[in-house]
């Protein structure tokens, strides 16, 4: 950073992220440097986005452009290079990355006088933009989004040689590097255009919140508010994950954002390290699932789907509202099972004064999703989001940003962004691949043969495509490959085309917590100082509750908002809310007393029952419900008489 930090909780938390995604730690004249190109870069967006009428391909160019150079920058090539000052070689490939993107804006005008016919330095420029992409995201993101491009572009160079329906005719090298490299189907397709714009603006937007003190707020408010509940800090890191979904764009930064506080927290009431990192873990997961930024999906859904965006926020909202449910009943029972109580009252914060002192941090979020709703576009909500954070922290001097808080943020906003940036620039190979070959259609024809045509299975089929799909990814590249090649098959059987783009977007985050590539609970490990794997395992199991949420809202759309009549839409919230209790029962094994087998099998079996909608099915999950509710709390009931008489 250009300026050291007055908070030393700021710098444990940055410290925390950075060290998780494998960053180098600059200092001296090069970190200043560096902070600068990142700040100019932040203020170029701003620019771009707010006051520039440059068209679109151009801007895409640049600003992938400029996130690659900051990314050979930031992440050494090997475990062995040096973690303090870039090579001579990452500044050759800072300034290569640069030169592919200005070369487009330079030369594009004379290509499409061409009517987009080549010359041989478009083809040099574009393999060099080709191998660069792959190598930063080898970097920035890991190596299995780059080996999954890679196997797709030799997918459609040599589709002739492929067996069965995944034949194809092939295309040459000239033609596939002119798609990805030329045009706006490839590599600056919708994907980087989405990180160009809408995630750029609402990342730097979550870098401004963070350092006018809105963090704390949240987390203050979700300890004065939840604090008192039985296992009173997990339930806090629920809530305050929650919260700071709202505006973040990474499960990981939640995690190093509220675990740092949350996590010694639950420890020192008594859970395990293992459960407490766990339990941040998948709580943090489920702030990819928060309107309004949803990981930034949302922004690139609705340029998918060709609705307006407010429509994917509200879609958004109840499915969100179901999966912290999910998780914070587990949580419940898990603090039942082993008899923690709520945190003493003398140490909490009072709830009037939190926001009496802090509430008006959370006055920009209200901002942005006033323009929102009101019809302006993202982008000018971000805008003016970023505005009024400035403005309304100045209200008190104890949360006024000074102009050193402004220029991190600004600083801190575009290296945030580089990972994002690198993974939607990669997938867009993916992507034109997909487009030119036909791909997804052919995929989607293969999952309904093999689900001979039943939903059900189709989507068993699509929520395993999806995890696997996800895995090791960012949100936004989980969602864009998932969309591009599963969520086709959906539609083809009949399910709505905004149901079918969640359902991949859902199982494509909740990636982020199922092992062996659990990433998330990774980072939230190295706080708790638990067993990496350990956490992964348990963070899936206090996840799994959620996993029938995607399939609810598949067969009731109304969940998504979709053809709202009030009536049914609030039966449908209590029969999922009652089934997913239910499953959080069968999986926690626990209710009033731990559950025998045939208690467990009925809570597993009302939960399935209550997916689906209907008079029928609905009948059957409560009484399945009831009974295993019944059979537990009369055995606990029997258990307590006879402990009184002996």
């Amino acid at each position: 950073m250009l300026f050291k930090k007055k908070n030393p909780e700021k710098e444990k938390k940055e410290k925390v992220t950075r060290e998780s995604i494998g960053a180098r730690k600059f200092s001296g004249r090069i970190a200043i440097g560096i902070s600068i190109y990142a700040i100019i870069t932040s203020i170029f967006h701003i620019y771009l986005n707010s006051f520039n009428l440059m068209i679109v391909i151009k801007k895409n160019a640049l600003h992938l452009g400029l996130m690659m150079a900051l990314a050979f920058l930031m992440y050494p090539a090997t475990r062995k290079s040096d973690r303090v000052n870039p090579s001579i070689l990452d500044w050759i490939l800072a300034a290569a990355s640069l030169a592919i993107g200005f070369y487009i804006y330079f030369t594009y005008d004379a290509l499409v006088a061409r009517s987009l016919i080549p010359v041989p330095m478009d083809y040099v420029f574009a393999i060099i933009a080709v191998i660069l992409t792959l190598e930063s995201a080898r970097r920035a993101v890991g190596i299995v989004l780059p080996i999954l491009s890679i196997a797709f572009l030799f997918y459609a160079r040599f589709g002739q040689m492929f067996p069965g329906v995944l034949a194809h005719r092939g295309f040459s090298w000239e033609r596939i590097l002119t798609r990805m490299y030329l045009t706006g189907e490839g590599l600056f397709g919708v994907s980087i255009m989405v990180s160009m714009s809408y995630v750029f603006l609402f990342i730097l937007f979550g870098s401004f919140l963070h350092y006018s003190g809105t963090a704390k707020f949240f987390n203050d408010f979700a300890l004065s508010f939840a604090g008192k509940l039985r296992g009173g800090p997990a339930q806090v890191a629920v809530m305050a994950s929650g919260l700071m979904g709202t505006i973040s764009g990474s499960a990981q930064a939640n995690v190093a954002t509220t675990g740092t506080f949350t996590i010694p927290l639950m420890k020192k009431v008594g859970y395990s390290p293992r459960f407490s990192g766990a339990v941040e873990a998948a709580a943090s997961t489920g702030g990819i699932l928060m309107p309004p930024i949803m990981g930034a999906a949302s922004f690139i859904m609705a340029s998918f789907l060709g609705i307006p965006y407010l429509k994917i926020m509200y879609a958004g909202i109840i499915p969100a509202i179901l999966y912290y449910f999910a998780i914070f009943v587990v949580v419940d029972f898990r603090a039942q099972k082993i008899g923690l109580k709520g945190m003493e009252e003398k140490d909490l914060p009072i709830l009037k004064d939190v926001i009496k002192g802090e509430g008006h941090l959370a006055l920009p979020i209200l901002v942005i999703l006033f323009f929102l709703i009101k019809g302006v576009t993202p982008l000018y909500a971000a805008f003016y989001g970023l505005i009024s954070t400035v403005v309304f922290s100045a209200m008190k001097k104890s949360t006024r940003m000074s102009l050193k808080d402004i220029l991190n943020a600004l600083d801190e906003g575009a290296r945030t962004a580089v990972s994002i940036a690198i993974a939607c620039g990669v997938v867009g190979f993916i992507v034109g691949v997909v487009a030119m070959t036909g791909l997804g259609q052919v995929i989607a024809l293969n999952i309904m043969k093999l689900s001979f045509g039943q939903l059900w299975l189709a989507l068993i089929l699509v929520m395993v495509a999806s995890i696997f799909l996800g895995m090791g990814l960012p949100a936004t590249a989980c969602y864009i490959i998932t969309a591009s090649v599963a969520a086709p098959a959906l539609i083809k059987m009949g399910v709505l085309p905004l149901a079918a783009h969640f359902f991949a977007f859902y199982y494509g985050t909740l990636s982020a917590v199922v092992p062996p590539v659990a990433l998330t609970s990774y980072t939230a490990a190295g706080i708790s100082g638990a067993n990496p794997t350990e956490v992964a395992f348990s963070g899936f199991k206090l996840a799994i509750a959620g996993l029938i949420i995607p399939f609810m809202f598949v067969y009731s759309p109304i969940l998504l908002m979709q053809n709202v009549v009030p009536s049914y839409l609030i039966v449908t919230i209590i029969t999922g809310l009652l089934g997913i209790y239910s499953l959080g029962a069968a999986n926690e094994n626990y209710f009033r007393s731990p559950l025998l087998i045939h208690e467990r099998l009925m809570a597993f079996a009302a939960a399935i029952m209550l997916v689906k909608p209907g008079y029928l099915t609905d009948s059957v999950g409560i009484s399945l419900m009831a009974l295993f509710m019944f059979s537990n709390l009369y055995r606990n009931k029997k258990a307590k008489e006879k402990l009184l008489n002996s």
